[in-house]
């Protein structure tokens, strides 16, 4: 009984010397926490608030490089040389391709991102990037289509005979932008006719009308194309006034929705298949980017009190929370949203950053909630552009996959294309958000100004 006693005895003891150890140490320690605070943290990515100039810079980069490597060209494939006089084109004929393709639906969203730069930025030479590209598609299709058999392997097939959405959408819409702002000619006009019948009309459907694939099984919803025919139909009916583009656009973002958004989690699965009971969800970075940029896209030219609008504002809300909670320390989001073992990718970061400062800069969204981690995503986004005016960590094109070693192994390329069209649309309305904007540090973290 003795021991018991004395043990809590000793221990009472222990403690009071060392409590007034404790209280003859504090001022001292005060101090030291003082000087803690304010210390320097060891950020990964630059943190604070990015100055035009330095974004327009990191734009210019981009620009000049892009330039350099996508020339407006026509080529005889058997000697090489230059076809200068489009009246000489037979079927020896190509355009020369450079770094990139100039019909793709990565330089699709390029080419309308050039356009916002060129807004955001006022340097004239981002939209004469579009405009001279644009422009000299619109002069050489009806020459090759009156020149060459109907072929995979012709030169402009994508344009002259569309078989997919991911030769419509993006394509269409940058001519869209393009022909309502008065930068090219009205012969770029029966390129979107065309584009806009495929996808009102030829492109495979669910039975409820649901824009589908038959691939890699029947009746399949790719995520990527609610951005690959979606934005399309919405900007033809900003272009035209015919209400049905704008309800088609409407009944399909709510239709994907209904199947493959998480309302759990706030993001979408990347692929559904009619016949699977159960869907194995992957949420996948650069597809959950198509998806909110179709939102985007969308809700910038439906009118304000359409039918379905608020529904698809709610939805882009919901979101732009669930993006939001998935993001890295870094400034970047996972290639696998949800799994922080799978890399850093720079093309979902940077059309989260465009679609996040849009909806800033639109009311949308709070600037307060979103406007500081949109700046840290920029800064990260930045980092990724090199000198000579590449994109790294960008996903080469990803199809659909049902287990997880395909997401998460998936190569980066400074080629894989889509990249350049996100980087320019991030740093454009990055641009506008700061001109709109006041950010400034306080208590070391960076905040909107009141």
């Amino acid at each position: 009984m003795i021991k018991l006693i004395q043990k809590p005895l000793i221990f009472a003891a222990f403690c009071s010397i060392n409590l007034a150890f404790a209280q003859v140490q504090a001022p001292a320690s005060t101090l030291h926490s003082e000087t803690l605070h304010t210390a320097k943290p060891d950020y990964p990515t630059p943190y604070g608030n990015p100055k035009v100039e330095e974004v327009t810079q990191v734009l210019g980069r981009v620009r000049s490089y892009l330039d350099a490597v996508t020339p407006t060209k026509v080529i005889n494939k058997i000697t090489k040389e230059e076809i200068t006089d489009f009246s000489k084109i037979d079927t020896n004929a190509t355009v020369y391709r450079g770094d990139f393709s100039l019909t793709s639906y990565e330089w699709g969203v390029t080419y309308a991102a050039m356009l916002a730069a060129g807004k955001a930025t006022g340097d004239p030479r981002f939209a004469q990037y579009t405009t001279q590209r644009l422009n000299f598609l619109a002069e050489l299709t009806p020459i090759i289509k009156a020149k060459f058999p109907i072929s995979s392997g012709m030169p402009l097939r994508q344009i002259i005979a569309p078989h997919a959405l991911d030769d419509c959408g993006a394509m269409s819409v940058s001519m869209i932008k393009a022909l309502r702002d008065g930068l090219v000619k009205e012969n770029v006009r029966p390129l979107i006719n065309n584009y806009l019948n495929y996808i009102y009309t030829k492109e495979y459907r669910l039975t409820d009308g649901t824009l589908a694939r038959n691939r890699p099984l029947k009746n399949t919803l790719w995520l990527d194309d609610m951005f690959m025919g979606v934005p399309a139909l919405a900007q033809m009916g900003k272009l035209t006034g015919d209400k049905k583009y704008y309800d088609e656009a409407v009944k399909q973002i709510l239709q994907f929705s209904k199947r493959m958004f998480n309302k759990d989690l706030g993001i979408f699965m990347h692929g559904w298949v009619e016949s699977m009971e159960t869907h194995p969800e992957f949420h996948w970075g650069r597809a959950n980017g198509w998806a909110i940029l179709t939102m985007t896209e969308v809700l910038d030219v439906l009118p304000k009190d359409y039918k379905g609008r608020a529904e698809i504002l709610a939805l882009y809300k919901a979101h732009a929370k669930g993006l939001a909670a998935q993001q890295t320390g870094t400034g970047f989001w996972h290639q696998l949203l949800d799994k922080n073992d799978t890399y850093l990718e720079t093309s979902a970061t940077a059309i989260y950053t465009y679609c996040i400062a849009k909806g800033i800069n639109e009311g949308w969204l709070d600037a307060s909630t979103y406007g500081p981690m949109v700046l840290l995503a920029w800064n990260a986004v930045a980092t990724k552009v090199t000198e000579k005016g590449q994109v790294e960590g960008v996903c080469v094109g990803t199809g659909m996959g049902f287990e997880p070693a395909f997401y998460y192994y998936r190569p980066v390329n400074v080629f894989a294309a889509h990249g350049y069209g996100p980087v320019l649309f991030a740093g454009a309305e990055i641009i506008n958000l700061i001109k709109n904007k006041k950010f400034a540090l306080n208590d070391s973290a960076i905040m909107l100004s009141k």
